[in-house]
């Protein structure tokens, strides 16, 4: 088990190598969800990512010989970016192996620090077998992105400060993926201050602690596209759950339009662009999961910051979409001249703008004197929606869905 003098230690080791960020009160959040919110900044970490912190203790702590031979990870992202960023640093070689799907942007800037990259696998575990195999020909130490104690200790540094910082805490929200984060921070609060509520928020569409728990045991779960892809983790580190079995209070499941809605809420209102991983504890409050925090002194640990930036467009219109102020409906129309201005008189005189429309007329039915439009419309939230949905009514414009 790794104890509280475990991350004293890690804090000791790794300082002046991490950079201490702040946790600092969010107005905006907290009239967002009735909870006195406080942010945890660790995706201002040089990499993006709190993956720094874990990846840092476990180098400081090889032998002189392991040093000279290297380490190897395997990592879509953020472990990566950590472990290459300070093997550069400690002069340390490192090898990263990387699945095939993994972002342009990852891998380039895995290279830039130095890092020798493998492409292999269509997945996580392909590329992690390989790190594997390669590790025990080449004689490289294997560092787990989250089932090591190292690494844990490490990760769990972060609760340190957020204790020193906001010592009026009285819940922390974190993310969860296979829960070496959790684990450190847990071990902390439960060494420190068991009176905090610690709550671990997870992907539905990867919630490995959540089957965990429920059968006693780390098991395998079937993964789905997520996100939060730094959560897509099918099995619970057999490290962290003991600890996480024992620390964790709660932990609750967040959809992807709520997770896409988390992160535009906080490029709106705290001007962070934060991954979906990290925004996952806001994820949270938004869907409700969390109400009994209303009032309360709550942390969350926005810990990445690596989004995709070909995938953020998509994010930010996810969240539109769940959040009401963008909206598709399809109606059909006169072909005939002033039919289509009939239409946009409709909607404009509901205040919404018209953003796309696309005339449908191979598939609009034997009536030659009819085509449907399919309309995507910019709208200010879900009662402006029902506004417009009741004017196209009254106006005689039938939906077609």
């Amino acid at each position: 088990m790794i104890t509280l003098a475990d991350v004293v230690g890690a804090r000791d080791r790794i300082a002046g190598g991490i950079y201490e960020s702040p946790c600092v009160e969010s107005i905006p959040l907290s009239q967002l969800t009735g909870a006195r919110i406080y942010c945890k900044l660790d995706y201002l970490q040089r990499t993006g990512s709190f993956k720094e912190r874990g990846a840092r203790n476990a180098l400081l702590q090889l032998g002189s010989e392991q040093r000279k031979r290297g380490v190897i990870a395997a990592s879509a992202g953020n472990h990566a970016l950590g472990v290459a960023y300070h093997g550069s640093l400690l002069g340390i070689p490192v090898t990263v192996v990387m699945p095939k799907f993994a972002a342009f942007i990852k891998v380039t800037n895995c290279r830039q620090l130095g890092a020798r990259i493998v492409l292999h696998g269509a997945d996580l575990s392909e590329a992690r077998a390989e790190a594997e195999a390669i590790a025990a020909r080449d004689g490289l130490t294997f560092i787990h992105p989250f089932d090591d104690a190292h690494v844990i200790a490490g990760q769990g540094t972060i609760a340190l400060e957020i204790l020193e910082q906001t010592p009026q805490v009285q819940a922390i929200v974190v993310p969860v993926g296979g829960g070496g984060l959790l684990a450190g921070i847990g071990t902390v609060i439960d060494a420190m201050r068991p009176d905090i509520e610690l709550v671990g928020v997870e992907p539905e569409h990867a919630a490995c602690l959540s089957a965990a728990l429920a059968a006693g045991q780390p098991v395998a779960v079937k993964l789905a596209p997520t996100l939060a892809d730094g959560l897509a983790v099918a099995l619970t580190g057999s490290r962290p759950f003991p600890i996480l079995r024992r620390v964790v209070d709660r932990v609750v499941t967040v959809d992807e339009a709520t997770i896409a809605l988390a992160v535009l809420r906080l490029i709106e209102l705290e001007k962070s662009v934060v991954e979906g991983a990290g925004a996952a504890p806001l994820a949270a409050f938004l869907a409700g999961k969390l109400d009994h925090l209303k009032g309360k002194n709550v942390v969350l640990v926005l810990c990445g910051g690596n989004i995709d930036l070909t995938m953020l467009d998509r994010v930010i219109e996810v969240g539109l979409v769940a959040d009401g102020r963008l909206t598709r409906f399809t109606v059909s129309i006169s072909d005939r001249p002033g039919g289509l201005a009939r239409l946009a008189e409709v909607i404009a005189s509901t205040g919404a703008s018209i953003k796309e429309i696309i005339h449908d007329r191979a598939f609009a039915g034997p009536d030659l004197s009819a085509v449907r439009v399919v309309c995507v419309v910019e709208t200010t939230g879900h009662e402006h929606v029902a506004e417009l949905h009741r004017a196209l009514a009254a106006a005689d414009v039938p939906r077609m869905g």
